[in-house]
């Protein structure tokens, strides 16, 4: 469970994240925040990223060797990011149904399965 719980607190941190970065697009393509001013996009997105750090930081906590995690800092952030553009390709694919997974993307997204691979390789 030791090496569980970061991930998932990352992987739910994740979910904040893409919502406070690319949700008020959704709003705005679906009329909502048509007429928000740039500042209250930014109190809106910030208001759900407090969510997100209320995840993240603790898997970092938890989950980081100087804290008697599983984790170096290293990995921990290359976890962070695998996490972030798979969490992302599921929920724009949701919410914004034109975005199409291309080759390209499935090769990137490789890429970061690799880093994380690489991260953990012993030197």
């Amino acid at each position: 469970m030791n090496f569980i719980a970061p991930i998932l607190l990352l992987l739910c941190a994740n979910v904040f994240m893409t919502f406070a970065w690319y949700g008020h697009l959704k709003l705005n393509q679906m009329g909502i925040s048509t007429n928000w001013s740039f500042f209250a996009i930014i109190v809106f997105s910030w208001g759900i990223a407090f969510f997100e750090y209320c995840f993240q930081v603790p898997a970092n906590r938890i989950g980081f060797i100087g804290n008697g995690g599983p984790y170096s800092l290293m990995q921990l952030k290359v976890i962070q990011e695998a996490l972030s553009i798979f969490v992302f390709c599921v929920i724009a694919n949701i919410l914004f149904q034109g975005e199409k997974i291309a080759w390209n993307h499935i090769a990137a997204f490789g890429c970061l399965v690799m880093a994380v691979v690489f991260v953990f390789w012993k030197a």
